[in-house]
């Protein structure tokens, strides 16, 4: 029976070349792109045989364990079925352990995990090159693929228990983001490999921390080998991991085989899109609504557009003053924090006379705030933590990072607190849902210029304390960098959450006048 199962699984992935033309061409550019990353991955392995330890033990942690943590939440986040769900199996009449030990088994013979294998296999030959013996490879592969596959299974019986009624395909878009900002960041460090051949101290406290956790312990294997330090270690909280996920796929065997599947429910969420994913809560549908005017509207997509420009713009001046180039390269990502934390300042405007849905349905307050935040956080995290570590590399010294991070967080983070008091107790007409958002209405008060100003302005000098930080970052002060990093999340997350609570109070006592500025523009 063991093998019959084997056999389907086989025919599972031959048959998803079979159907349609459309369905087939999908397929095969898919498995072409994943067959092209696959040898691009390979090939930087294989290059860094002359590298130095330290180079290759920090690129093969950071990317072992994106690779893991992609493996845990793809399940978790994407819509797909899983072909290998226990309860497809339960007419077999296998013993529940033996069906455990199969389905992982099968769950081994998939695209994603041979692709892993290729890699991990090259990268088991640069350890064997930098004297790693061959079975501390070995073991290292057998055990960092057999951890993603069982994350994989675990995750995916998690979701079919659990999650079934909260997994759409805009959730599968939001996984593409943390996949970026996982993934972007571990390549921009890989490029500044190539070029400068060191490692920084605190990326390499990081890889230290990493290789002990449950992501990290298996691809660590080899490089603590290779300098003789905590090998024990990390083999004993791989193989703990192992063990434990092992236990969890099989309490989940037995209780999908126990538990009655609610047929439909996930196709009838489906079709509701944001709305699906989001909580049943006030602030759920409100972000709901939020995510589908911001990615919809062109008014607000727009805006988000002019984000780019404007910090593109802020470089040409500075190059023409005589500035250094390494030092313009950090220019841009602030500015570009700014206007992410400035965009909601006037976002109930945006919402003309459907704000009396929220006033109407007794809305509290901070749902309301809360609420509309969540597309700009969604968007612009992502953002800045692929921008941060770009601007860094391009700049070449990768101390300024913390510094720059704290800078971009209170920047951003403040604008936020501040957009939250503002769009409530200062709004001003905007172009109306369905217009040009180029076709801006007579205003017949400067009102509107004192918002925006008030929100940049307010922003900037709330942040003065970091920025001046991380100007004595760029000058040489290491443990300014550091104060720079958690005083920026500091003042950030506190004018951040003092803002929502200020423009709350502000959104429930202000509810009629609210109304009457969206029926009078």
């Amino acid at each position: 029976m063991a093998a019959h199962v084997l056999r389907l699984r086989i025919a599972l992935l031959l048959g998803a070349l079979r159907g349609d033309t459309g369905h087939v061409v999908r397929r095969v550019i898919g498995l072409v792109v994943l067959v092209v990353a696959t040898a691009a991955a390979c090939w930087a392995m294989l290059t860094m045989r002359d590298a130095a330890i330290d180079e290759v033990r920090t690129v093969t942690v950071l990317g072992g364990s994106a690779v893991t943590l992609g493996f845990a939440l793809a399940p978790l986040i994407g819509a797909l079925e899983d072909p290998l769900d226990p309860r497809r199996f339960a007419l077999f009449g296998l013993p529940r352990g033996r069906l455990a030990a199969v389905l992982v088994v099968a769950g081994l013979i998939s695209v994603p995990i041979l692709a892993l294998l290729a890699v991990a296999v090259c990268a088991a030959i640069v350890w064997a090159d930098h004297g790693v013996p061959v079975v501390v490879g070995v073991v290292s592969v057998l055990l960092g693929v057999l951890t993603c596959s069982l994350f994989a299974r675990v995750c995916a019986a998690v979701a079919s228990l659990y999650l079934r009624e909260r997994r759409s395909r805009e959730l599968s878009g939001v996984f593409v983001l943390v996949v970026l900002v996982v993934v972007v960041p571990v390549g921009v460090f890989l490029a500044s490999l190539e070029w400068r051949g060191a490692v920084p101290p605190q990326l390499l406290e990081a890889v230290d921390a990493l290789g002990l956790t449950p992501l990290g312990a298996a691809w660590t294997l080899p490089g603590e080998a290779a300098d003789g330090s905590h090998a024990w270690l990390a083999a004993v909280v791989a193989v703990a991991t192992l063990f434990a996920l092992g236990l969890l796929w099989i309490w989940a065997v037995h209780r999908l085989l126990t538990t009655t599947e609610r047929p439909g429910t996930g196709r009838e969420r489906a079709g509701l899109g944001w709305f699906g994913v989001a909580p049943g809560t006030p602030g759920g549908a409100i972000a709901a609504r939020s995510l589908v005017y911001w990615f919809g509207d062109r008014r607000y997509v727009v805006n988000a557009l002019v984000i780019p420009v404007a910090a593109a713009i802020t470089v040409v001046p500075l190059l023409i003053a005589g500035v250094p180039p390494e030092i313009v390269a950090l220019v841009p990502v602030p500015f570009a924090a700014l206007f992410l934390g400035w965009l909601p300042h006037d976002d109930v405007a945006y919402d003309s006379t459907a704000i009396w849905m929220h006033i109407s349905g007794g809305v509290r307050g901070v749902s309301d705030r809360i609420g509309r935040l969540v597309p700009v956080l969604l968007v612009g995290v992502p953002l800045l933590a692929v921008a941060v570590p770009v601007a860094t590399s391009i700049h070449g010294r990768w101390a300024i990072l913390p510094a720059l991070t704290g800078v971009c967080a209170a920047l951003f983070l403040s604008g936020l607190g501040l957009s939250s008091i503002s769009s409530v107790v200062a709004p001003y007409a905007v172009s109306r849902p369905g217009e040009s958002p180029f076709q801006q209405p007579q205003r017949t008060s400067a009102g509107g210029a004192v918002a925006q100003g008030v929100v940049m302005l307010g922003a900037l000098v709330l942040s003065a304390p970091v920025v001046w930080c991380g100007w004595l970052a760029l000058r040489g002060d290491a443990e300014a960098a550091a104060t720079a990093l958690w005083g920026g999340l500091a003042i950030g997350l506190g004018v951040l959450v003092v803002g929502v609570v200020i423009g709350s109070i502000a959104f429930e006592r202000r509810g009629s006048r609210l109304m009457e500025f969206a029926e009078s523009t």
